[in-house]
């Protein structure tokens, strides 16, 4: 297996307005976007890849800085010649979502109607909007079909949306590491990393980048409560335990403990980069998801007029999007007859997990990959 190599983002722009969930609507708008491997003539071969909170376009490949120091994408170990999603077979495109702060039009750009940043008067966004303006760049590339879409976590979210609201846009959805809706503890744990945020004196109401100012302190507590919801206990205690930096108890409110000195660094790493409006905007996504509430909370229902085939793959310590979570996706499959697939993985790594290189779960997910490609063969015979 060997890397994509150097990569480059592309761009498309939409003049036509889209109309959100909230009932606001996007008058103008950019999405950025990375394709990996070849589009066959029949444009059979495409698989979409929806990214996580804090990902984006740049899936797999790499970029060079100037120093020569690689950015790799966010799910290299997956996608790339000969990975489990092998871009000699397939055709892979990766897109930015709205309000992101990774190229696609989010709240660090300029409002056409004011000239300023959009900063706090960026609409809210939901899954649902993602998933149509991925369709609106979809019909641009000349792609009617997908043959398959994935993604894990949020990513999950958008594929199990696609086949609900374009369910004959594609004939496979791999569901990763996700759920058909956030708990209320999670719902909690998205809250408090808002409030921090939200109240950090830098924030400005959302509109801190006219003070010239990054509310870092609200960023990096977001980072670190959101951190602890990805890890495992088990991965937390045999990576850092109790560990002391210093080898002794310091009787401060510093840094004492390993694990205490990494949440730290995670969170600043986060606040250099990240958007604070942009993280207000995708976890109130993760929030509103819920496909089923339409149906009065009956998965089975809302789930009735998919058509795609299913894979579904959970990690047993994941306590943020749990297996029972997928089970119950599962099941309201089967009760509509669908044709899924389900592998729940005994890794330790919680959430996490389906960022890594387990090899039950890669080996699941290329022989997943391998039917739909010897499907695509036999149809194209």
């Amino acid at each position: 297996m060997t890397s994509i190599g150097i990569v480059s983002p592309q761009s498309m722009h939409f003049a036509e307005p889209l109309q959100l969930q909230s009932g606001a609507t996007l008058a103008d708008y950019t999405l950025v976007y990375e394709t990996y491997g070849t589009l066959n003539a029949e444009r059979s071969n495409a698989v979409l890849v929806c990214h996580a909170l804090n990902a984006s376009h740049h899936v797999a490949g790499y970029y060079l800085n100037d120093k020569g120091e690689k950015n790799i994408g966010w799910w290299d170990n997956m996608v790339g010649p000969g990975k489990p999603l092998d871009t000699d077979k397939f055709f892979v495109i990766g897109v930015n979502n709205l309000g992101s702060c990774f190229g696609s039009t989010g709240p660090m750009h300029t409002n056409p109607a004011t000239g300023k940043p959009y900063g706090a008067s960026f609409p809210v966004v939901t899954v649902e909007d993602w998933v149509d303006a991925q369709a609106r760049l979809a019909d641009r590339l000349g792609i009617t079909q997908f043959a398959a879409v994935m993604g894990g976590s949020l990513g999950g979210m958008q594929a199990l949306a696609w086949s609900l609201r374009y369910p004959e846009r594609l004939r496979h959805c791999v569901v990763i590491a996700s759920t058909p809706k956030l708990s209320a503890q999670n719902i909690a744990f998205n809250d408090v990393a808002r409030q921090a945020i939200l109240t950090d004196p830098d924030f400005h109401g959302g509109d801190f980048y006219a003070h010239g100012v990054v509310p870092k302190r609200g960023l990096r507590v977001a980072r670190m409560i959101g951190h602890i919801t990805y890890l495992s206990d088990d991965d937390m205690a045999e990576k850092f335990g109790r560990d002391l930096r210093a080898g002794k108890y310091q009787f401060d409110f510093g840094v004492d403990f390993e694990i205490e000195s990494y949440l730290r660094y995670q969170g600043d790493k986060f606040s250099e980069y990240f958007d604070a409006n942009t993280y207000l905007l995708i976890t109130k996504a993760l929030d509103y998801f819920d496909p089923a509430r339409e149906h009065g909370g009956d998965l089975s229902k809302t789930l009735a007029h998919t058509q795609a085939q299913f894979l579904l793959v959970s990690f047993a310590t994941d306590w943020r999007f749990a297996p029972p979570r997928s089970r119950e996706m599962v099941q309201a499959l089967v009760n509509n007859k669908r044709k899924v697939a389900y592998a729940e993985i005994d890794a330790p790594h919680g959430h996490d997990a389906f960022l890594l290189e387990d090899p039950r779960y890669l080996r699941t997910v290329r022989t997943y990959y391998e039917q739909v490609w010897q499907q695509l063969r036999k149809e194209a015979a």
